[in-house]
C-alpha cells in the first residue's frame, strides 16, 4: 500500500482556490434555501391549522408528499422535469439556472420540515391566547401573524437549528440537479487524485466550519429568545 499517496495533502493546498469557491457556491445556496424554506414553511403552516378545509387539505397534502419522497428525486425532477421536460429556465447562465432549480428543489423539499417545526411550536401556545384574540375582534390571519406565530417561532428556533444543519448537509445532494458546489469538488478530486484521507478530512472540517458556528448560533438563541410558560 502507498501511504505516501494516502496521507498527501498537496491535492489540497494545489486546489484550495477551487476549494474555497465550492464551499461559497454551499453557502449561498444554504442562505437562499434558509430564507424561501422558511418563508414557504410559515405559509404551509397557516394553511395547515386554516379554518378552511380546502387549506388544510392542500396543505396536509403537501407536506405528506415531499417528507416522504426521496430528495434526490425531488431535485431530479426539477433539474429533469422543469428544465429539460417543461424548458422552464430561470436565467439565461445555465449556472445561475442549476443554481436556482437547486434552490426550488431543495426549498421545496426543508419547508415541510419547517412547516411541521412550526405547526409544533403552535401546539405549545395557550388555547386561551387564541381565544382571546377572537374575543377581541382578530381575523384568523391577524391572530396568526400577531399572537401565534411570534411565540411558535420563539418555541421552535432549537428545531429550526437542527433543520438548518440538515439542510446544509442535504446541499451535497444537489449534484443531481448539474450545480457544482463542495461535493461535486470532492467527487472530482477524489477521481483526479484518489480517495485519500486528507480529501476528505478537509471537505469534512469544511462542513463542520459551516454547521457547528450554526448549531451555536441557533442553541444561543433558543436561550437568548426562550419563552417563559
Amino acid at each position: 500500500m502507498n501511504w505516501d499517496v494516502l496521507f498527501d495533502f498537496s491535492p489540497l493546498v494545489k486546489d484550495f482556490d477551487k476549494l474555497v469557491g465550492a464551499f461559497w457556491a454551499t453557502i449561498r445556496l444554504s442562505l437562499v434555501t434558509g430564507l424561501l424554506a422558511l418563508i414557504l414553511g410559515t405559509v404551509l403552516t397557516a394553511m395547515r391549522v386554516s379554518p378552511t378545509p380546502m387549506l388544510r387539505a392542500a396543505g396536509t397534502l403537501y407536506i405528506n408528499t415531499l417528507r416522504n419522497t426521496p430528495l434526490t428525486l425531488v431535485l431530479l425532477f426539477c433539474s429533469l422535469g422543469l428544465s429539460d421536460t417543461l424548458k422552464i429556465q430561470v436565467s439565461s447562465s445555465s449556472t445561475m439556472n442549476f443554481y436556482w432549480l437547486a434552490v426550488f428543489g431543495l426549498s421545496a423539499y426543508t419547508a415541510s420540515f419547517v412547516c411541521e417545526a412550526l405547526r409544533s411550536g403552535i401546539n405549545t401556545v395557550p388555547l386561551g391566547q387564541a381565544e382571546a384574540a377572537r374575543a377581541i375582534g382578530l381575523t384568523f390571519t391577524q391572530s396568526l401573524r400577531m399572537v401565534i406565530l411570534p411565540q411558535a417561532f420563539r418555541a421552535v428556533i432549537a428545531p429550526l437549528g437542527s433543520i438548518t444543519i440538515a439542510m446544509i448537509k442535504n446541499t451535497t445532494v444537489v449534484l443531481v440537479a448539474s450545480y457544482l458546489e463542495a461535493a461535486s469538488l470532492m467527487k472530482d478530486m477524489f477521481e483526479q487524485y484518489g480517495a485519500t484521507l486528507p480529501i476528505f478530512l478537509g471537505f469534512a472540517v469544511g462542513f463542520m466550519i459551516l454547521t457547528l458556528p450554526t448549531g451555536f448560533l441557533f442553541g444561543w438563541a433558543a436561550k437568548r429568545w426562550a419563552v417563559a410558560r
